[in-house]
């Protein structure tokens, strides 16, 4: 059976076999130059990657796979003859991994037509239920305030591969505060009872609406997306720390590492301009509530899957090995239950 987001049928030994290849060279020369962090305590060097082949080789899971068919989904967002107006489908996605020892993905929703969710949902789900491809669990779209959201997300109840739910609060349709409304927190507080997460997307100045979000829904999961979505090249990133480190205090809010190159200069950006941003939200949340994720093909605007994972691993390559293995893989396993 295949598949319209995979544009060809995977077996096991292609998955694998995309892991290792020549791009772990430009791996190791990206981590070769000079670290973003220059101080490691003896403590530390001794749980640290041995060597720069053994960072290199960690396994990655990527936490935030997008993947369209424009042939079957309607994306209003995307618009006309800009870099995402095209199929991105899963030969696309193992090309931009290659040689990075990615061996597990969550696929995240790409904000399909609201008349197209169930289809997105069921397809990702046979995806996953197939086994041939790296993904192995699903974040998918809904609408929390809409009227026919709870028999909705009731179908998604102990779903093996559907772990969430997200809606893109930062759309031009979703003003401030959006998510504050009562069918909107109603709606966020039964995925809980259902035993699924949310994901928040939105804009950086509305993350103490999340916060309160948060605290409405006392058991709902949350996972932010790409930081809080904060500007790198912006002079005053202060009012953002302070929202990262008051939604941090809440120990049900996970952060995905992602979504900060895409705001970087196109073409003049260096690992040294992101790390500010990856060091302060893995010191609000800790090593235990932090994930790696991917944001390809969205990611391109700025770089490849490859240049912002090396980024990432040259800012945090002198970390307690058990810590990165966490951001990068483990967590990962832990948060989406990956089997």
């Amino acid at each position: 059976m295949t598949y319209s987001m995979s544009d060809r049928t995977f077996n096991r030994r292609d998955v694998l076999g995309f892991a290792v290849s020549a791009a772990a060279s430009a791996s190791l020369a990206v981590l070769r130059s000079t670290p973003c962090r220059a101080e490691t305590t003896k403590s530390e060097e001794s749980s640290n990657f041995r060597t720069l082949e053994e960072l290199v080789a960690s396994p990655i899971i990527d936490t935030h796979q997008h993947l369209w068919d424009l042939k079957k989904y309607k994306l209003p967002w995307v618009k006309r003859g800009d870099l995402m107006d095209r199929d991105y489908l899963e030969a696309d996605y193992l090309r931009a991994v290659e040689g990075l020892n990615v061996v597990k993905t969550v696929y995240m929703e790409v904000d399909v037509d609201p008349s197209q969710q169930l289809a997105e949902s069921e397809e990702v789900t046979a995806i996953c239920a197939s086994g041939s491809t790296l993904m192995k669990a699903a974040v998918v779209s809904g609408r929390p305030a809409s009227p026919g959201f709870a028999d909705y997300a009731a179908r998604f109840r102990g779903d093996r591969y559907i772990k969430g739910l997200r809606q893109v609060l930062h759309g031009p349709n979703n003003s401030a505060g959006f998510c504050l409304k009562p069918e909107f927190i109603a709606g966020i507080g039964l995925l809980g009872e259902l035993g699924l997460s949310f994901d928040l997307c939105m804009r950086p100045g509305e993350l103490g609406d999340a916060a309160k979000l948060v605290d409405q829904c006392p058991d709902t999961r949350f996972i932010l997306d790409h930081c809080g979505n904060p500007d790198v090249q912006a002079k005053d990133n202060s009012a953002w720390k302070r929202s990262i480190d008051e939604l941090a205090k809440r120990d049900r809010v996970v952060c995905k590492v992602s979504g900060l190159v895409e705001s970087a200069k196109h073409g003049a950006w260096s690992a040294d301009d992101l790390a500010p941003y990856v060091n302060h939200v893995i010191e609000a949340f800790g090593w235990d509530r932090v994930i790696f994720a991917g944001n390809w093909p969205v990611c391109t605007v700025t770089a490849t899957f490859a240049e912002w994972v090396n980024a990432l691993k040259t800012i945090v390559h002198d970390r307690p090995l058990e810590n990165q293995k966490k951001l990068f893989h483990d967590n990962a396993v832990r948060l989406y239950d990956i089997k």
